[in-house]
C-alpha cells in the first residue's frame, strides 16, 4: 500500500491538548449512565430517573418493570450497541485510510451493508411476503454487501495510488449506487415485512428485542479482543508508510486487518439497526478532541462517544415529535451532515 501522509489531526482542529484521562473516563461514563436512564425512563408512560434508576437496581413495580425491562431496556442497550460498533469502525478506518473524512457511510459500507440485507429479503421473501428461510442469516447478508463494497472502494482507490481524497469520492459513489439499488429492491418487491424494512432503512432501533441485544452483543464480545490487538499498530500508521515499515510495522495486512474489522463492524450494527450514517465520523473526531490521538484511549472513548449518540438520537426521536417518532439515523445524519461539509470546506482551505 502506498498512501501519503495525511496525520487526521491535521488542518481541521483536531491537535488541541487532551484532557487528563481519569476525568474524561468519570465524566464519559457518567454520561453514559445518565443516558441510559433517561432513555428508559422517558418516553410515552413517564417515569422519573430516581424511579427508572430503581428498576435498572431491581426495584420498582409491576408496570415500571414492564415499561423499563421488556419495552425500553432492549431499545436502548441496542442503540449503545450499535453506536459503539459504528465509532469503532469509524475509528479504524480513518487511522487506516489516514483519511479524517472516512466513516463507514462516507465510504458507501453502510449502504453496501444495507443492500445486502436488502437482497437478502427480497431474495428469499415469497408473494406472501413471509420469509422462506431463518431471519438469522440477515447478518451474514449485510456483512457480505458490506464486504463487496469495501473492496469495490479499495480496489478502485488502490489502482490510482490509494489516495484518501479518491477513496472518499469512490465510496460516495459506489454508496450512491448502493443506495439506488435497495430502492429498486424495495419497489419491485416483494420484500419481508416492507414498512418495517423501509423504517430500518432509515436507521432505527424501534423495533428492539432482548435477542438482538444479545447477538449484537456476542459479536462485538468476538471482535473487540481482536481490536485490542490493534492500538499499537495504529500508533504506528500515523506515520508514512516508509517510516511505519521501518518501524517493524507490516503496512499492508494492518491495512487490510483494520478495514476487515470495520467492515465486521459495520454489518453487526448495520444488520439490526439499519442505515445510521455518520455516527462513524463523528464519535472517532470528537474522542481525538479530547484525548488526543493515541490509539487506546481514543477507540475507547469512540465507542463511549458512539453509544451515547445513537442511544441519545433514538431518545430525541421519542420525545421531540411525540406521538410519531422519529429514526435514530434521521437525527444522526442531521448532526453529521453539517460537519461533513465543514470538514470538506476546512481541508480545502489547509490545502488551497
Amino acid at each position: 500500500m502506498s498512501a501519503p501522509t495525511l496525520p487526521i489531526a491535521s488542518g481541521i482542529g483536531l491537535s488541541r491538548t487532551p484532557l487528563r484521562l481519569p476525568l474524561v473516563w468519570i465524566v464519559a461514563l457518567g454520561l453514559l449512565a445518565t443516558v441510559l436512564v433517561l432513555g428508559v425512563g422517558l418516553g410515552s408512560s413517564g417515569l422519573t430517573p430516581d424511579r427508572a434508576l430503581a428498576v435498572l437496581l431491581g426495584g420498582g413495580e409491576r408496570t415500571e418493570q414492564i415499561i423499563v425491562l421488556k419495552l425500553r431496556l432492549p431499545r436502548v442497550l441496542l442503540a449503545m450497541e450499535a453506536g459503539a460498533a459504528l465509532a469503532l469502525a469509524g475509528a479504524l478506518l480513518q487511522t487506516a485510510t489516514r483519511n479524517p473524512l472516512a466513516s463507514p457511510s462516507i465510504l458507501g459500507i453502510v449502504n453496501g451493508a444495507a443492500l445486502g440485507v436488502v437482497a437478502f429479503l427480497w431474495i428469499f421473501s415469497d408473494e406472501a411476503n413471509a420469509l422462506t428461510v431463518s431471519i438469522h442469516w440477515q447478518p451474514l447478508a449485510a456483512t457480505l454487501g458490506a464486504l463487496a463494497f469495501a473492496g469495490l472502494v479499495t480496489l478502485l482507490a488502490w489502482r490510482d495510488g490509494l489516495g484518501p481524497t479518491r477513496m472518499v469520492v469512490y465510496g460516495i459513489a459506489l454508496g450512491a449506487l448502493a443506495s439506488a439499488l435497495v430502492t429498486v429492491l424495495m419497489i419491485v418487491g416483494p420484500i419481508y415485512r416492507a414498512n418495517q424494512a423501509l423504517t430500518w432503512l432509515a436507521g432505527s432501533v424501534q423495533a428492539a428485542h432482548w435477542n438482538d441485544v444479545t447477538i449484537v452483543g456476542v459479536l462485538l464480545a468476538m471482535l473487540v479482543p481482536i481490536i485490542a490487538l490493534m492500538p499499537r499498530a495504529m500508533d504506528q500508521l500515523v506515520l508514512d508508510d516508509q517510516s511505519a515499515a521501518a518501524s517493524g510495522l507490516a503496512v499492508t495486512p494492518t491495512f487490510l486487518a483494520l478495514m476487515g474489522l470495520s467492515v465486521l463492524l459495520t454489518a453487526t450494527a448495520v444488520s439490526f439497526v439499519g442505515g445510521v450514517a455518520f455516527v462513524g465520523l463523528l464519535a472517532p473526531h470528537a474522542a481525538r478532541l479530547i484525548v488526543g490521538r493515541r490509539a487506546l484511549p481514543m477507540l475507547v472513548l469512540s465507542a463511549i462517544i458512539g453509544a451515547m449518540i445513537v442511544a441519545g438520537a433514538d431518545l430525541f426521536g421519542r420525545l421531540a415529535f411525540s406521538p410519531l417518532e422519529v429514526p435514530s439515523g434521521a437525527i444522526t445524519a442531521i448532526l453529521g451532515a453539517p460537519y461533513f461539509i465543514w470538514l470538506l470546506i476546512a481541508r480545502g482551505r489547509t490545502h488551497a
